[in-house]
């Protein structure tokens, strides 16, 4: 199935809503450090609720470690900046979501190694700045799990 990569993420309850989906969806979370927060915190802890175990979390020292560890799968980042719309995008079975910390996005340089064509975004009204990070993982973990008729991951 899917993974979902949180780039540093900051706020606990967002990345333990991301881990409730994924274990819900059958995706798989990682986390690029560094956090700004600790793995026990307690909103991360409730907003996981009891769906999946904080040490199914895996995690990488960089981006750079993160890019490696999937060096042989399509990596979609998503932006803001992103040219291509989240829902024409034609989803693998292996692909990974990479999102960017709640208060900046992904940085440029790891915008830059990701291709282009494979930045995607959530369309939004003009003038608005982003979605709420566990929102916006929702909308694509659902639409790129429905594109495989929501069958069973890994």
């Amino acid at each position: 199935m899917f993974d979902i990569v949180l780039f540093e993420p900051e706020i606990p309850p967002n990345t333990g809503n991301a881990l409730r989906l994924a274990a819900n969806a059958g995706a798989r979370l990682h986390l690029v450090r560094p956090l700004g927060f600790t793995l026990d915190h307690r909103q991360l802890l409730r907003a996981r609720l009891d769906y999946a175990d904080v040490s199914s979390i895996q995690m990488h020292d960089d981006w750079g470690a993160c890019a490696k560890h999937f060096a042989s799968q399509r990596m979609l980042a998503v932006t803001t900046r992103g040219g291509t719309r989240y829902d024409s995008v034609q989803f693998k079975v292996d692909d990974v979501l990479v999102f960017g910390p709640e208060t900046r996005g992904l940085p440029q340089d790891v915008l830059a190694s990701v291709p282009p064509e494979w930045h995607v975004r959530i369309p939004m009204r003009a003038g608005k700045r982003s979605l709420n990070l566990s929102n916006a993982i929702a909308i694509l973990v659902y639409e790129a799990w429905r594109q495989h008729d929501f069958s069973r991951g890994r």
